[in-house]
């Protein structure tokens, strides 16, 4: 399964903008720039992109590992937090940190904890901000 998304960039980086559009076209065309990233734009953003896929697929994780055991969640609330740390001069991101709210009925705090280890090592996300990047770059 491939799912792909597109960005589009014109002009130069602090004055150019841009969009970005989801293969699922949930995004369509969304404006991104300097000052939504950097400043306070309308728009969003890549790092606000991360975050969003960060805490959906964490969320999805833990609902399957719960599965797994017979336990069904009230309600899993997940807030994922991309630190982009421009102090060095090279923007980069530092950290995702997930902050969890669940209503689980019938578990203990330390299976509570125990599953969201688990979720948080095993999301596809959680696996790719430690992945390889490749590319291929082709000049039109």
């Amino acid at each position: 399964m491939k799912r792909t998304a597109t960005a589009v960039w014109n002009g130069s980086g602090k004055d150019g903008k841009g969009n970005i559009t989801t293969q699922s076209t949930t995004l369509n065309k969304a404006q991104y720039s300097y000052k939504t990233r950097f400043e306070d734009g309308v728009g969003t953003n890549p790092e606000e992109l991360i975050a969003a896929a960060h805490a959906g697929c964490f969320a999805m994780a833990l609902a399957f590992g719960l599965q797994g055991a017979g336990i069904t969640p009230d309600s899993l609330e997940v807030t994922a937090t991309v630190t982009l740390d421009v102090s060095s001069g090279t923007p980069t991101i530092t950290e995702s940190h997930l902050d969890l709210k669940a209503s689980i009925p019938g578990i203990t705090n330390e299976k509570f904890q125990e599953f969201a280890k688990g979720a948080e090592q095993g999301c596809p996300v959680s696996r790719v901000l430690k992945a390889e990047v490749s590319l291929t770059a082709t000049l039109a």
